[in-house]
């Protein structure tokens, strides 16, 4: 489904030089599977998930979705992805019905077909109480679930989640986590960006382990755990974290990186 190839972004900055977000990246992710992109804040992860959604373009490497190319064939790659980050908000004029009606056809569902999913979708993720709410008057979770059914309403085989937990409080984490999951056992290949340890041991069926652009590590958690020695996903981070830090301080041709 997702296959990454060497995925490197370069930035020009007038006052360090160059900005080194990702460098060199690589990994597969397959369908029915949630794959962790797990890093601290600024790891590159952001960086990566926009390059495959084709918001960014890579300084080098490869990236397809589905068998696209994110440069060759960016429109078709944006038909195969859904797309959902912290940051996506609703808006307070339309309600939950008109807002994923309005992106259904922007994607070009024909009317019917497109009523006939929404009913699903509406009845699949507890949305009904949305339905004639205006978005200003939605709780942060209603919002959530009318990101996602914004995020899937064209049946996309491609799911990323950015940071998506960020900010909710634990009830509403909690169900948009069970959403992911079910997603996932719906045969959808799902990218699940996140920096806590608890969601990524939860969730995910592959992790890797990003910082300051590079690998550091990549498996199926009991993998990772083998490998390293270390049966605690949080003190495993943090030993390759450090290891990582301690490497670059003692580089000279150490580059600066962005966020």
């Amino acid at each position: 489904m997702i296959q990454v190839d060497g995925l490197t972004k370069h930035y020009a900055d007038l006052r360090h030089g160059q900005i080194v977000a990702l460098e060199g990246i690589s990994f597969r992710a397959s369908a029915g599977q949630i794959y962790g992109l797990l890093g601290p804040n600024g790891a590159g992860k952001t960086t990566a998930l926009r390059i495959i959604a084709t918001l960014l373009r890579p300084t080098a490497g490869t990236a397809t979705v589905n068998g696209y190319d994110v440069l060759g064939r960016p429109d078709e790659v944006r038909r195969q992805i859904g797309f959902m980050s912290a940051n996506t908000a609703v808006y307070d004029r339309m309600t939950g019905w008109e807002l994923v009606e309005y992106f259904g056809r922007l994607h070009g569902i024909p009317e019917g077909q497109l009523a006939e999913r929404m009913e699903l979708l509406f009845d699949r993720l507890k949305m009904n109480d949305t339905r004639d709410l205006p978005g200003a008057k939605m709780s942060t979770g209603m919002k959530q679930k009318v990101s996602i059914a914004r995020a899937i309403v064209h049946d996309p085989p491609v799911l990323i989640f950015d940071e998506a937990t960020v900010g909710l409080d634990v009830l509403v984490a909690r169900a948009l986590l069970n959403s992911v999951a079910e997603l996932r056992d719906h045969g959808k290949c799902i990218l699940f960006s996140t920096h806590i340890m608890r969601e990524a041991e939860k969730l995910c069926d592959r992790l890797a382990i990003i910082h300051r652009g590079r690998l550091l590590a990549e498996g199926p958690l009991e993998e990772l755990r083998r490998q390293h020695h270390e049966h605690d996903l949080e003190e495993l981070f943090f030993q390759l974290i450090s290891r990582h830090e301690e490497a670059l301080s003692t580089d000279p041709c150490g580059l600066p990186r962005s966020n």
